[in-house]
């Protein structure tokens, strides 16, 4: 091929100038077949259902890569270059070519959480099973990714022979060179750690509702060092995953949904507790909010003015039990004031001995 531009060029056309044609002329007919091949993909997969299209949509930079590497590995012995081009060349084909590898493992990556996650489904009622393996293969999923990309920069800096001298003497003098970086990584090695555990044994999941730091909410995003919790006023709080491994925490949907919500009254003394009673099941009948499980009114204390009067309801998940619980309040509260209105709390004077 060199030989063929080389009669075709002119006399005075520089022999470098011919060898980039010769690469060039390798990249683009690689880029052009693939390109042919991956509309060819697209339109064979244009019937299939949208994970396929998601597959040949994820794949196409990295197969990109490849087709580049192929062609200019094979225009690379045509170019006639030099010793310390093709050196150049070489090694740029050799990074490549590693970069390459850790893409397509991010990718297979990428597609394996793709197709384990999508059985199963986070928006239906019962999504404990779901919410489970979410956060597993989320968890997961960071963790190895992290690994992938910290050995794929490893290998491509080894490559060059300074570096590569350069970790040798590391290793030769590993003593305070290990004590130095196991401190620096310190934080992010025992937050890689607590993902691991969290990923495995769950203390908590996407999704759960929990009370951290005296604030309520919902695990939104669980990454490999990081958690958020959307809060109900819709704030954010970041927590390290060590947190959920060493300072205790409420989870309200650990191993189920359901909750019981409680709902404080305090009457007077003379109130009647069997009305009450009547009335909170009236009530949770009535809402659409109630499960149907737990109803219940019982005094629990009793004060110097008042009685504590406690009204239990359940409902399927702990944003249905916060909303049950606040309409049983206004309801008890509407009950009282047009039906018991003398239960009220109220103060009492005996007068009997006053003088007139």
């Amino acid at each position: 091929m060199m030989e063929w531009m080389e009669g075709l060029a002119p006399a005075w056309t520089p022999g470098w100038v011919l060898s980039i044609i010769v690469l060039a002329a390798g990249a683009l007919a690689a880029l052009a077949i693939h390109q042919a091949v991956v509309a060819g993909v697209r339109k064979a997969m244009a019937r299939r259902d949208e994970f396929w299209r998601e597959l040949v949509r994820r794949t196409r930079r990295p197969t990109r890569l490849a087709a580049l590497i192929v062609g200019l590995g094979v225009a690379a012995p045509l170019a006639r270059l030099g010793a310390a081009p093709l050196d150049a060349l070489s090694r740029a084909l050799l990074i490549g070519f590693i970069v390459l590898c850790g893409w397509t493992a991010l990718t297979a990556l990428d597609i394996a959480e793709l197709i384990y996650t999508r059985r199963f489904r986070i928006d239906v009622e019962d999504n404990l099973l779901a919410r489970k393996h979410l956060t597993q293969t989320n968890i997961l999923r960071r963790t190895i990714a992290a690994l992938i990309v910290v050995l794929t920069v490893a290998f491509a800096l080894m490559t060059f022979s300074g570096v590569r001298q350069y970790g040798v003497s590391l290793l030769a003098s590993a003593g305070a060179a290990g004590i130095i970086a196991g401190l620096a990584l310190q934080p992010f090695l025992t937050n890689l750690i607590a993902g691991i555990q969290i990923a495995t044994t769950q203390p908590i999941r996407i999704d759960d509702a929990v009370i951290v730091e005296g604030e309520w909410g919902r695990i939104e995003e669980i990454s490999s060092t990081y958690v958020v919790v959307k809060l109900w006023d819709w704030r954010r709080m970041v927590l390290p995953l060590t947190y959920f491994i060493q300072k205790p925490f409420q989870n309200w949907t650990r191993e189920s949904a359901s909750l019981i919500g409680t709902a404080m009254l305090y009457v007077d003394y003379s109130t009647p507790i069997e009305p009450l009673r009547r009335k909170l099941s009236e009530i949770a009948a009535g809402s659409k909010l109630w499960d149907g499980d737990v109803v219940n009114l019982a005094v629990t204390d009793l004060t110097e003015r008042t009685m504590q009067v406690r009204c239990l309801v359940s409902a399927r998940n702990a944003g249905e039990a916060f909303d049950l619980r606040c309409e049983v309040r206004e309801k008890m509260l509407a009950y009282l004031q047009a039906e018991m209105p003398r239960a009220l709390p109220r103060d009492r004077f005996d007068l009997s001995g006053a003088r007139t």
